[in-house]
C-alpha cells in the first residue's frame, strides 16, 4: 500500500506540489487569523452574587443571607446548578447557565430574582453581581497584617477599605476588588435600659435619633 502511494506521487508531481502549497497557505492563513486564548474559558455561563454582611458570623451569613437567597434563584429560567460559601460577613452565590447562554442575558435573569429576595433579608443588606469574569478570574488572595503590632484590626480593615482597595483597582484588567474579614468601620450605640425606662425612651426612638443625626446637605447649609 505504501508503494503504491509513493509511485503515484512520484507520477504526478505537479499534483502533489500543487496540493502542498494549497495546504501550507490555508494552515498559514488559518494560523494567523485564529484568537490566541492563553487562559481559556473553562465554566459554563456564571453569574456570581456577592453579599456583604458586617459583622456576622459564617452560620448567621448562611441562614440569614445565603438560604434565602439560594430560595429565590432556585426558581430562575435557565439556571442549572448554584454553589455558594458562606463565610465571616461575606456570602458568595454562583448560579451556573448552560452551555451557550448568553451572559448578559443570565445576568438580567439574576437581576430581576435579587429584588424579590430583599425583603428576606436583614435590614441594610445589598446583594450585588460581580463583574463578568471566568474561572481563571481570582488572580491573587493577599492578606495584610501589622508586623510592628501597633495597628488594630479596625486599622487594617480601614486601609484596605480606603486606600489598598482603590490602589489595586487603578490597575488596568482589575474589574472587582473583594474585602473580607477584619473589623469595619462603624459607630455603635450602647443603651442603658434603666436609663431608657427613666426618661420613657423606646428603642425605635433612639434608632430613629440614629438615623435623622447624619445627613448630607449642600455646602452653603
Amino acid at each position: 500500500m505504501l508503494n503504491k502511494i509513493i509511485s503515484l506521487a512520484l507520477k504526478n508531481r505537479v499534483l502533489v506540489i500543487a496540493v502542498s502549497l494549497l495546504i501550507a497557505i490555508l494552515g498559514s492563513y488559518t494560523a494567523k487569523e485564529s484568537p490566541i486564548d492563553v487562559l481559556p474559558n473553562l465554566n459554563r455561563p456564571m453569574v456570581v452574587i456577592m453579599t456583604e454582611a458586617h459583622a456576622m458570623v459564617p452560620e448567621d451569613v448562611e441562614q440569614l443571607i445565603t438560604l434565602p437567597l439560594e430560595q429565590i434563584l432556585n426558581g430562575a429560567t435557565g439556571v442549572e446548578r448554584i454553589t455558594s460559601s458562606s463565610g465571616l460577613g461575606l456570602s458568595i452565590i454562583k448560579v451556573e447557565f448552560a452551555w451557550g447562554s448568553d451572559v448578559y442575558r443570565n445576568r438580567q435573569i439574576v437581576m430581576e430574582k435579587i429584588p424579590l429576595a430583599k425583603s428576606r433579608l436583614p435590614q441594610g443588606i445589598e446583594p450585588v453581581m460581580a463583574p463578568i469574569s471566568s474561572i481563571m478570574g481570582q488572580i491573587q488572595i493577599i492578606g495584610l497584617t501589622s508586623k510592628s503590632g501597633t495597628l488594630g484590626i479596625e486599622q487594617i480593615r480601614e486601609l484596605a477599605d480606603f486606600q489598598i482597595k482603590y490602589d489595586l483597582l487603578s490597575i488596568p484588567g482589575v474589574s472587582k476588588v473583594l474585602i473580607a474579614g477584619g473589623s469595619a468601620r462603624q459607630l455603635q450605640v450602647i443603651m442603658d435600659t434603666e436609663k431608657l425606662r427613666s426618661f420613657g425612651v423606646s428603642v425605635r426612638e433612639i434608632e430613629a435619633a440614629v438615623r435623622h443625626s447624619s445627613k448630607t446637605a449642600s455646602g452653603s447649609f
